[in-house]
């Protein structure tokens, strides 16, 4: 692994305020900022127009998982100025396609989001599409629940690299958790709550900025 990844903030908060508030704060702090799914669901598409707006140099995501309407919802997504948009693994390779088709228009990607089951058989039919990003995912609930990052995550993660597919990782990832990943081609690692919520968000991004300068030494 040769790219350094990137330390991208989710913003799932439920109102477009305290997002703002976040961003304005961490923006010189990351790489990438998404419009999370409950940011979009909350506050509309609109969301990410702004973020665009008040964020012009940064890459932008947006989280809509998409499950269908892949042609109307990438154009939303891409005519508001995100760069990139999740589409969920369970989604038939038409609507991924389809969206995948708007997203080239305007020079953006597809990430497909790996959430619930998927096989190696999917993740070859995606590739074949174009597709070349992916979102490993342990979910809120699966966090609360005690699920951990195990060698089972990483074997699998591996798999989809050699695909050549991009993986972001997300799911209460912290600093102390990246040295498990140093074998994975990561392109960026998401964090949401552990940036927000923390009590000094900056120092926070500075130490997953440090993680990833120490593990990924050029």
């Amino acid at each position: 692994m040769t790219t350094k990844p990137r330390l991208q903030l989710a913003l799932d908060h439920t109102r477009l305020d305290a997002a703002l508030l976040t961003v304005e704060r961490l923006h010189p702090h990351v790489d990438i900022i998404e419009a999370g799914t409950i940011l979009c669901i909350s506050a509309g598409i609109q969301a990410v127009g702004t973020l665009r707006e008040r964020c012009p140099q940064h890459t932008l995501v947006a989280d809509l998982k998409v499950a269908d309407a892949g042609t109307t919802l990438a154009e939303q997504a891409f005519s508001q100025g995100a760069n990139w948009m999740t589409v969920i693994c369970a989604a038939p390779l038409a609507t991924m396609a389809a969206a995948l088709e708007v997203a080239e228009r305007y020079q953006g990607e597809i990430q497909i989001e790996l959430f619930g089951r998927w096989t190696l058989e999917d993740a070859k039919a995606w590739r074949a599409l174009g597709i070349k990003q992916a979102i490993y995912h342990r979910g809120r609930d699966a966090q609360a629940s005690g699920q951990t990052w195990g060698q089972q995550d990483l074997d699998t993660m591996k798999a989809l690299s050699d695909l050549g597919i991009e993986l972001s990782i997300t799911g209460g990832i912290t600093p102390p958790d990246l040295p498990l990943f140093k074998q994975i081609a990561v392109t960026a690692f998401i964090a949401g709550r552990a940036l927000a919520e923390a009590a000094d968000p900056v120092a926070a991004a500075r130490q997953f900025h440090s993680a990833i300068n120490e593990i990924w030494r050029s």
